[in-house]
């Protein structure tokens, strides 16, 4: 007998497997544990559950008194474990009033049973949905819980159905049968559904990886911009990557590369002739012809073999720029996995493309900053430059030469540097210039004093670092002392930092709010927009006494 009812209750779960594998593969059932939290995807386990639980009954065997040994209960548990409390309750509670229908003295401890067990499961996806949801699917719980439900079945059948002699003899007879079968029944299903989520997360894994690698390659290209000739290596990566029919790229307008089937009527050049595309663009959102309920439509030629289609808007700074497009053709089934893989592929490129303007945007205020320095002479010192000259030609026509060389020499490489970076000798040579020049009309007033590390001499820093610096250090040291004034500039190491300090000895330095808007602060800010946050210009100032600026950069070692 117990054998008998054994092989009845598994050929009953033979027929929910195959229910549960079709269920699976529809477009009602999510995977993914967000989706069971959602209105819809509960209603979706309700109706699926309710229906295994009334099923589970229905395929069970009558015993006499109207007693039915029955796999309800894989339905109920599986329901709450999964939809959560409401899900259990409503699964317990309509597979419930099924079974009061059909009679029997057992009906009432059954209806009773199911409910409870659809609870049970629905208070264990309380406690680990949001704390520890990969322990939920889990086939040891689903075993565990639908076997104390079963446990608390048969304990509800002694308890409430009588006769009580009866009652007895129906626990004796299916107790263990039922309990073993649900308990089996529940585990396996959490089983498929354990390896259905390992298999969408190896599919997800590989879908991140081929996007990263995408990334990785388009990362070059699009460095250089967004015209036809990137275009073009951009589709014929994606699609080697991504192995789909076709790939195309367009900007707001015209179709900037197309590779694969159908190339042979799109070509780049001709203007955007899909209403798909038209409406990507427009309304900044993925359009999704899957082929099977709308169809990719070319409206170039009619014998175009394309028939699905994802395309997916290029959106930067809130501005549409362009689409990327998979396509498919109709002899291929387009993959729902295609469409997340393209929206992933969208993102990166649109993020890169971001990262490309504002490194554009960079360079060009790093450009603009270089073109203030250069352009920042002031006319006092041209004016004071210019008397020396004509005071020393008197007196020293030779000196008088070497000034008017050393002046021309200041102002050809202030006209002439345009690269961002420049080395320190660079730097040294130009602020040497101006400082021949300021020690010519000073005299004795002005000392300077340099002590550099030879090995610091092929240091990288951008260009017109030092000039500024120098120039505040001899104005403010000779502004404050009718004396005489002295200027130290040293270079040297600590680590894997270079250090530049130029010192005067008057410590008059006192910030003042946009003061040094033209040369310490716009110095700080190119260091740091070219090496990094962490690098820059720090003042120290002892008054009375000493004024330090000090530039750290990093310092790199370089052939010689």
């Amino acid at each position: 007998m117990m054998g008998r009812l054994l092989l009845t209750l598994f050929e009953a779960m033979a027929v929910f497997f195959v229910l549960f594998h079709l269920y699976s593969r529809s477009r009602a059932f999510r995977p993914a544990r967000t989706d069971w939290l959602r209105p819809r995807a509960k209603l979706s386990l309700l109706l699926f559950f309710t229906g295994i639980a009334i099923l589970g009954t229905y395929l069970g065997l009558p015993l006499a008194g109207g007693a039915i040994a029955n796999t309800r209960a894989v339905g109920a548990v599986l329901g709450g474990m999964l939809g959560g409390p409401a899900v259990g309750v409503a699964v317990g509670l309509l597979s419930g009033a099924h079974r009061l229908t059909l009679g029997g003295f057992t009906a009432g401890a059954g209806a009773i049973a199911t409910t409870l067990e659809g609870l049970m499961g629905g208070l264990v996806h309380r406690r680990l949905a949001s704390a520890a949801p990969d322990r939920l699917i889990s086939w040891k719980l689903a075993f565990a819980v639908t076997a104390a439900g079963e446990a608390l079945h048969m304990g509800l059948l002694l308890a409430v159905s009588r006769p009580f002699h009866e009652s007895v003899r129906v626990v004796e007879g299916i107790g263990v049968p039922m309990i073993l079968a649900n308990s089996v029944g529940a585990a396996l299903f959490m089983t498929l559904l354990r390896d259905r989520h390992e298999r969408y997360d190896r599919l997800a894994a590989a879908t991140s990886a081929k996007a990263l690698r995408i990334a990785e390659r388009t990362l070059g290209p699009l460095a250089r911009g967004f015209d036809r000739s990137v275009a073009g290596e951009l589709a014929s990566i994606i699609q080697e990557e991504t192995g789909v029919g076709a790939v195309a790229i367009t900007d707001t307008e015209t179709v900037l590369a197309f590779v694969g089937r159908g190339s042979d009527h799109h070509r780049p050049g001709l203007p955007i002739a899909s209403p798909l595309t038209r409406g990507a663009i427009e309304r900044h959102e993925v359009v999704f012809a899957d082929g099977e309920h709308e169809h990719y439509r070319c409206a170039v030629s009619a014998a175009c073999p394309l028939d699905s289609a994802v395309v997916i808007p290029l959106v930067v700074d809130g501005a549409a720029i362009g689409t990327v497009q998979l396509l498919e053709t109709a002899r291929t089934r387009f993959r729902r996995l295609n469409r997340s893989l393209g929206e992933g592929i969208a993102d990166l490129l649109s993020d890169q493309l971001l990262r490309a303007r504002f490194h554009e945007q960079k360079s060009l205020l790093v450009l603009t900053e270089l073109k203030l320095l250069q352009a920042q002479v002031d006319p006092h010192f041209l004016f004071n430059a210019l008397n020396t000259v004509h005071a020393v030609t008197r007196t020293d026509p030779e000196r008088a030469r070497e000034l008017l060389g050393h002046l021309s020499a200041l102002f050809r490489k202030n006209l002439k540097r345009s690269a961002p970076l420049s080395t320190l000798e660079e730097e040294l040579e130009h602020a040497g210039a101006y400082l021949e020049i300021e020690k010519a009309r000073f005299g004795d007033r002005l000392a300077v004093l340099t002590e550099v590390d030879p090995a610091l001499l092929r240091l990288r820093l951008p260009t017109f670092t030092l000039q500024p610096l120098i120039e505040n250090a001899v104005k403010h040291g000779l502004g404050a002392t009718l004396g005489q004034a002295t200027a130290r500039i040293r270079a040297y190491r600590q680590g894997a930092t270079a250090v530049i300090e130029i010192e005067d000895d008057a410590g008059a330095y006192a910030p003042r709010a946009g003061a040094d808007g033209m040369g310490m602060s716009l110095v700080d800010r190119r260091i740091k927009n070219l090496l990094g946050a962490e690098w820059g210009v720090t003042v120290s100032c002892t008054p009375s006494a000493l004024t330090r600026v000090s530039v750290r950069v990093p310092f790199e070692e370089r052939p010689a």
